[in-house]
Protein backbone atom coordinates (compact mmCIF):
# COMPACT_ATOMS: atom_id res chain seq x y z
CA UNK A 1 0.00 0.00 0.00
CA UNK A 2 1.70 3.57 -0.78
CA UNK A 3 0.19 6.48 1.04
CA UNK A 4 1.07 10.10 -0.67
CA UNK A 5 0.02 13.51 -0.33
CA UNK A 6 -2.17 15.23 -3.45
CA UNK A 7 -0.35 18.57 -3.48
CA UNK A 8 3.29 17.41 -4.49
CA UNK A 9 4.87 17.56 -8.10
CA UNK A 10 7.22 14.85 -9.45
CA UNK A 11 9.17 15.88 -12.22
CA UNK A 12 11.21 12.63 -13.23
CA UNK A 13 7.47 9.80 -12.91
CA UNK A 14 10.66 7.04 -14.00
CA UNK A 15 12.38 7.58 -10.97
CA UNK A 16 9.47 7.75 -8.69
CA UNK A 17 8.15 4.61 -10.07
CA UNK A 18 11.57 2.88 -9.16
CA UNK A 19 11.67 3.95 -5.82
CA UNK A 20 8.13 2.75 -4.90
CA UNK A 21 9.12 -0.64 -6.57
CA UNK A 22 11.82 -0.61 -4.51
CA UNK A 23 10.00 0.22 -0.87
CA UNK A 24 6.68 -2.33 -2.17
CA UNK A 25 9.04 -4.97 -2.21
CA UNK A 26 11.00 -4.23 0.89
CA UNK A 27 7.64 -3.58 2.68
CA UNK A 28 6.19 -7.04 0.66
CA UNK A 29 8.27 -9.76 2.92
CA UNK A 30 8.85 -8.14 6.44
CA UNK A 31 7.26 -6.34 9.60
CA UNK A 32 8.20 -2.50 8.21
CA UNK A 33 6.84 0.77 7.45
CA UNK A 34 8.77 3.09 4.54
CA UNK A 35 8.93 6.70 3.88
CA UNK A 36 10.10 8.09 0.70
CA UNK A 37 13.01 10.54 2.24
CA UNK A 38 14.28 13.52 -0.50
CA UNK A 39 17.72 14.59 -0.51
CA UNK A 40 17.68 17.96 0.47
CA UNK A 41 18.49 20.76 -2.14
CA UNK A 42 18.51 23.73 0.45
CA UNK A 43 18.74 24.41 4.25
CA UNK A 44 14.37 24.04 3.73
CA UNK A 45 12.96 25.44 7.35
CA UNK A 46 9.29 24.43 5.73
CA UNK A 47 9.66 20.84 5.69
CA UNK A 48 9.99 17.83 8.45
CA UNK A 49 13.61 15.97 8.31
CA UNK A 50 14.09 12.23 8.58
CA UNK A 51 17.32 11.49 10.16
CA UNK A 52 18.84 8.24 8.31
CA UNK A 53 20.92 5.38 9.18
CA UNK A 54 23.27 2.98 7.16
CA UNK A 55 21.69 0.97 4.26
CA UNK A 56 20.02 -1.93 5.88
CA UNK A 57 19.14 -3.25 1.84
CA UNK A 58 19.88 -1.57 -1.36
CA UNK A 59 19.45 1.48 -1.32
CA UNK A 60 16.52 1.32 1.81
CA UNK A 61 18.08 2.96 5.12
CA UNK A 62 16.77 2.49 9.06
CA UNK A 63 15.21 5.61 10.27
CA UNK A 64 17.05 6.83 13.55
CA UNK A 65 14.31 10.28 13.92
CA UNK A 66 11.81 12.60 12.73
CA UNK A 67 12.35 15.77 12.92
CA UNK A 68 10.01 18.41 13.21
CA UNK A 69 10.41 21.47 11.15
CA UNK A 70 13.66 23.29 11.88
CA UNK A 71 15.00 26.38 12.25
CA UNK A 72 17.44 27.80 9.27
CA UNK A 73 20.57 27.26 11.35
CA UNK A 74 19.43 23.45 12.42
CA UNK A 75 18.33 23.26 8.50
CA UNK A 76 21.50 23.80 7.38
CA UNK A 77 23.42 21.99 9.84
CA UNK A 78 21.00 18.84 8.97
CA UNK A 79 21.95 19.91 5.04
CA UNK A 80 25.58 19.81 5.97
CA UNK A 81 25.50 16.36 7.78
CA UNK A 82 24.26 14.53 4.73
CA UNK A 83 22.32 11.74 6.59
CA UNK A 84 18.72 14.40 6.55
CA UNK A 85 16.10 14.01 4.19
CA UNK A 86 12.89 15.96 3.64
CA UNK A 87 10.27 14.06 5.17
CA UNK A 88 7.67 13.90 1.63
CA UNK A 89 4.97 12.40 3.66
CA UNK A 90 4.93 9.19 1.41
CA UNK A 91 4.46 6.23 3.43
CA UNK A 92 4.55 2.57 1.76
CA UNK A 93 3.60 -0.95 4.05
CA UNK A 94 1.68 -3.70 3.90
CA UNK A 95 -1.96 -3.96 5.13
CA UNK A 96 -1.09 -6.51 7.97
CA UNK A 97 1.73 -4.12 8.92
CA UNK A 98 -0.20 -0.98 9.50
CA UNK A 99 -3.27 -2.67 11.23
CA UNK A 100 -0.46 -4.14 13.99
CA UNK A 101 1.01 -0.81 14.24
CA UNK A 102 -2.35 0.91 14.70
CA UNK A 103 -3.31 -1.64 17.21
CA UNK A 104 -0.11 -1.34 19.22
CA UNK A 105 0.03 2.20 19.12
CA UNK A 106 -3.53 3.79 18.76
CA UNK A 107 -5.74 1.30 20.33
CA UNK A 108 -8.71 3.43 21.02
CA UNK A 109 -8.81 4.27 17.31
CA UNK A 110 -8.99 0.39 16.38
CA UNK A 111 -11.88 -0.14 18.47
CA UNK A 112 -13.52 2.48 16.84
CA UNK A 113 -12.21 1.50 13.10
CA UNK A 114 -14.07 -1.70 14.07
CA UNK A 115 -17.15 -0.31 15.70
CA UNK A 116 -17.65 1.36 11.90
CA UNK A 117 -16.75 -2.36 9.69
CA UNK A 118 -19.17 -3.89 12.07
CA UNK A 119 -21.94 -1.22 12.11
CA UNK A 120 -21.48 0.53 8.93
CA UNK A 121 -22.39 3.80 11.22
CA UNK A 122 -19.69 6.30 10.15
CA UNK A 123 -20.92 9.53 10.19
CA UNK A 124 -21.64 8.46 13.82
CA UNK A 125 -18.37 6.91 14.91
CA UNK A 126 -15.76 8.35 13.17
CA UNK A 127 -16.41 12.26 14.50
CA UNK A 128 -15.26 10.52 17.78
CA UNK A 129 -11.61 9.02 16.79
CA UNK A 130 -8.80 10.72 18.15
CA UNK A 131 -7.46 13.85 15.73
CA UNK A 132 -4.16 12.41 15.50
CA UNK A 133 -1.88 12.83 12.21
CA UNK A 134 -0.41 9.42 11.19
CA UNK A 135 3.28 10.77 11.32
CA UNK A 136 2.38 11.26 15.78
CA UNK A 137 0.17 7.87 15.84
CA UNK A 138 1.97 5.72 14.39
CA UNK A 139 5.12 7.05 12.55
CA UNK A 140 7.71 8.35 15.52
CA UNK A 141 6.89 5.31 17.63
CA UNK A 142 7.41 2.89 15.06
CA UNK A 143 10.28 4.16 14.59
CA UNK A 144 11.57 4.08 18.03
CA UNK A 145 11.10 0.14 18.04
CA UNK A 146 12.86 0.05 14.96
CA UNK A 147 10.15 -0.91 12.51
CA UNK A 148 10.42 2.27 10.15
CA UNK A 149 13.46 2.98 7.32
CA UNK A 150 13.93 5.53 4.67
CA UNK A 151 14.36 5.26 0.78
CA UNK A 152 16.50 8.33 0.15
CA UNK A 153 15.07 9.85 -3.25
CA UNK A 154 15.89 12.36 -5.87
CA UNK A 155 12.96 12.79 -8.56
CA UNK A 156 12.10 15.98 -8.64
CA UNK A 157 9.67 16.43 -5.69
CA UNK A 158 8.27 19.52 -4.68
CA UNK A 159 5.64 20.28 -1.82
CA UNK A 160 3.02 22.84 -3.54
CA UNK A 161 1.90 23.56 -0.49
CA UNK A 162 5.60 25.32 -0.52
CA UNK A 163 5.79 28.81 -2.18
CA UNK A 164 9.56 28.68 -2.62
CA UNK A 165 8.80 24.94 -4.27
CA UNK A 166 6.28 26.44 -6.27
CA UNK A 167 8.39 29.31 -7.29
CA UNK A 168 11.48 26.66 -8.43
CA UNK A 169 9.32 24.44 -10.36
CA UNK A 170 7.00 27.24 -12.54
CA UNK A 171 8.71 28.78 -15.82
CA UNK A 172 10.12 32.33 -14.95
CA UNK A 173 10.38 35.06 -17.18
CA UNK A 174 14.09 36.81 -17.41
CA UNK A 175 14.04 39.04 -13.99
CA UNK A 176 13.33 35.52 -12.01
CA UNK A 177 9.57 36.32 -11.57
CA UNK A 178 6.67 32.89 -12.03
CA UNK A 179 3.34 33.37 -12.32
CA UNK A 180 -0.11 31.55 -12.74
CA UNK A 181 -3.51 32.93 -14.06
CA UNK A 182 -3.24 36.43 -16.15
CA UNK A 183 -0.90 38.41 -14.65
CA UNK A 184 1.29 41.53 -16.12
CA UNK A 185 4.50 42.45 -14.58
CA UNK A 186 6.72 45.97 -14.95
CA UNK A 187 10.37 46.30 -13.26
CA UNK A 188 9.30 43.36 -10.85
CA UNK A 189 11.96 40.31 -10.05
CA UNK A 190 12.28 37.10 -8.29
CA UNK A 191 8.30 37.38 -7.46
CA UNK A 192 6.12 34.33 -7.81
CA UNK A 193 2.37 35.27 -8.47
CA UNK A 194 -0.90 33.19 -8.08
CA UNK A 195 -3.65 34.51 -8.95
CA UNK A 196 -5.65 32.18 -11.16
CA UNK A 197 -9.35 33.01 -10.29
CA UNK A 198 -8.39 36.89 -10.97
CA UNK A 199 -9.43 38.12 -14.29
CA UNK A 200 -6.21 40.01 -14.05
CA UNK A 201 -3.54 41.05 -12.40
CA UNK A 202 -0.96 44.25 -12.66
CA UNK A 203 2.20 44.47 -10.55
CA UNK A 204 4.52 47.21 -10.87
CA UNK A 205 8.57 47.46 -8.89
CA UNK A 206 8.59 44.33 -6.59
CA UNK A 207 11.29 42.59 -5.61
CA UNK A 208 11.36 39.21 -4.17
CA UNK A 209 7.61 39.43 -3.29
CA UNK A 210 4.81 36.19 -3.26
CA UNK A 211 1.52 37.72 -4.28
CA UNK A 212 -1.37 35.44 -4.03
CA UNK A 213 -5.41 35.85 -5.03
CA UNK A 214 -7.85 33.03 -4.05
CA UNK A 215 -11.72 33.30 -3.00
CA UNK A 216 -11.78 36.38 -2.75
CA UNK A 217 -8.99 37.29 -0.61
CA UNK A 218 -5.47 38.51 -1.43
CA UNK A 219 -1.97 38.15 0.13
CA UNK A 220 0.62 39.76 -0.57
CA UNK A 221 4.33 39.42 1.82
CA UNK A 222 8.14 39.26 0.99
CA UNK A 223 9.34 35.73 0.00
CA UNK A 224 11.61 35.52 2.97
CA UNK A 225 8.81 35.89 5.23
CA UNK A 226 6.74 32.46 3.60
CA UNK A 227 6.74 31.06 7.02
CA UNK A 228 4.95 33.47 8.88
CA UNK A 229 2.01 33.27 6.15
CA UNK A 230 -0.10 31.48 8.39
CA UNK A 231 0.26 34.20 10.96
CA UNK A 232 -0.96 36.77 8.68
CA UNK A 233 -3.42 34.56 7.65
CA UNK A 234 -5.47 34.25 11.01
CA UNK A 235 -8.24 36.01 12.64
Amino acid sequence: MVVTPADAVVMDPQEFRRVIANALAFTAVRDAIVTIGIKPSWPETGYGYVEALAAVEGEVCGVKAFKEKPNLEIAQQYVAAGNYLWNAGIFVWNIDTITASILRYKPGIAADMDKIAATGNVAGIFPQCEKISIDFAVMEPAAADGLVYTHPADFGWSDLGNWASLHDKLAKDSSGNASVGRVRLFECHDCVVHAEDARKVVLQGLDGFIVSEKNGQLLVCRRSEEQRIREFSEG
